[in-house]
């Protein structure tokens, strides 16, 4: 009751407007302390001459943002123009065989780019895997699979698996871990479905179509093995009205985004400051929490444009990948945390789904996100500050079940069903709100560190308290409100 619930206009305009001046508030602390410290000694590694245009430093401080769209990006668009290319004269020409030339353009790619030796050591994980999906034992293959993924997080496997890459450059190591660590992911995929088809096997070809399609292979999304095998079988090619257009559209979009996210990083040193602990002790209340909050919409906003153009291209593709990630600041329940939404769908459907069931049951849920949580760490690679981020979002999201369980108890449902369902959404977003910092604090932990989340949480909750942390708790609560407002609108749609 009172979750979707209609609140008055007015009311919905209050909220849009104080977010609005709150956040250019925070920005205007940003960006001062971003251009008084511009020459600052810490900042020399990561802020560097920029555009000439502008005539200011640029911050480069995130290592797979320059490499997309600065320091690689003729090599990534050539490898995928090529892609493009030669998938389109396929289609036009013998469409039936399209998933053979995806798959051998990027075993081309593949050898090109890193060598025949570690095509090598791809194909003998995907025949292992494969070889154990024969026999049609679900734990079997799981443990396999995820005994696999640990030689590429565990020494000293890594530096011998590593051995296998030829040449000494730039993006050997980025590529190297991409590629084995999506392969694994998406060999799991393929077994665990070998195990639920019922008449045979699938083909080994059928592997290898799947994990070598290029778009896919190095950075992500994974595509479950059952999505991909129909959608890449398919024989209808028709597209559907302004499929083009809006394909076309979605790659404008993303390069219009690319643009403004440079000109930004020209103004404030989002990712650069928080690396800076001496510097963060005397910035404003206002400033660090801005901080926080620009970093979180800022990975949502690379993660978005990386998936986005990899998805523009396997939409020309004819196929229909996972959606773009949400952003984390417009979540305010751990239910539906999740960054990259490949993983998650891929975790949801072979162990928090499976063992969780219908999610009412405590215990149940328990065992389910613990799994989750473990395998989701392994993925990430087991240090210190995963583990931290991986104990709090897995508490979080039991405690919301407790909670849901605890007041659907006797005197608070009644209490809730004498009120309007208005009045209903507003208690709700108050408790929301805490929900919303638990969650951003928890992420910030796993994009920066752990001194940098401490630093936050200690001058949001006790240094600040008590002007910063109510006028931070209630521009939180009007975010929430209008999150809410979003979804309410979309449900109705």
């Amino acid at each position: 009751m009172g979750i979707k619930a209609a609140l008055p206009k007015y009311e919905i305009y209050f909220y849009n407007t104080v977010l609005c001046l709150a956040m250019f508030w925070a920005a205007s602390w940003v960006l001062e302390v971003s251009s008084s410290n511009v020459n600052r000694k810490s900042f020399k590694t990561s802020v560097k001459p920029g555009w000439y245009y502008f005539g200011r430093r640029m911050d480069t401080a995130d290592y797979e943002w320059m490499m997309w769209f600065s320091t690689f990006r003729e090599h990534i668009l050539f490898a995928l123009s090529g892609h493009v290319l030669f998938a389109k004269i396929c289609s036009m020409l013998a469409p039936q065989y399209r998933s053979l030339v995806y798959m051998a353009y990027g075993l081309l790619a593949v050898w090109t780019s890193m060598g025949w030796t570690y095509v090598t050591l791809i194909l003998s994980h995907c025949i292992l895997l494969y070889s154990i999906s024969l026999v049609k034992i679900r734990w079997l293959c799981f443990a396999t699979g995820l005994c696999t993924l640990a030689t590429f997080k565990c020494e000293p496997f890594v530096s011998w698996q590593a051995e296998f890459v030829e040449g000494d450059f730039e993006l050997r190591k980025v590529l190297f871990y991409g590629g084995c660590g999506f392969t694994t992911m998406r060999c799991i995929s393929f077994a665990l479905e070998n195990c639920e088809r019922k008449d045979g096997n699938y083909n080994i070809l059928e592997l290898l179509k799947y994990n070598f399609y290029l778009p896919f292979f190095y950075f992500g999304p994974i595509m479950t093995f059952d999505k991909f095998y129909v959608q890449v079988n398919r024989s209808d090619l028709t597209r559907k009205e302004r499929e083009m257009w809006n394909i076309g559209l979605q790659g404008a979009i993303h390069l219009a985004v690319v643009v403004v996210v440079d000109v930004l990083f020209h103004f404030m040193y989002i990712l650069t400051i928080p690396s800076d602990l001496k510097l963060l002790r005397h910035v404003s209340d206002w400033a660090l929490v801005g901080l926080a909050y620009f970093n979180l919409v800022y990975d949502w906003v690379k993660a978005a444009v990386m998936f986005g153009v990899i998805n523009t291209v396997s939409r020309l593709d004819h196929l229909d990948p996972p959606r773009p990630p949400k952003c984390i600041t417009m979540l305010y329940v751990f239910a539906e945390t999740h960054f990259d939404r490949g993983i998650n769908d891929w975790l949801c459907k072979y162990v928090y789904d499976h063992l969780g069931g219908k999610h009412d049951n405590v215990v149940q849920e328990l065992v389910a996100s613990l799994c989750t949580f473990g395998v989701t760490i392994l993925w990430l690679g087991p240090c210190e500050v995963v583990l931290i981020w991986a104990f709090f979002n897995c508490f979080g999201l039991n405690f919301e079940l407790w909670m849901a369980k605890f007041f659907s108890l006797e005197p608070f449902s009644s209490f809730e069903v004498s009120i309007s369902e208005a009045t209903s959404r507003r208690i709700r977003a108050i408790f929301n709100t805490f929900n919303f910092w638990s969650i951003v604090l928890y992420n910030i932990l796993a994009l920066n560190s752990l001194d940098f989340a401490k630093l936050v949480a200690k001058r949001l909750l006790l240094k600040g308290f008590p002007i910063t942390t109510v006028v931070a708790m209630f521009v939180t609560y009007c975010l929430v409100q209008v999150i809410k407002e979003r979804e309410r609108k979309q449900e109705k749609k």
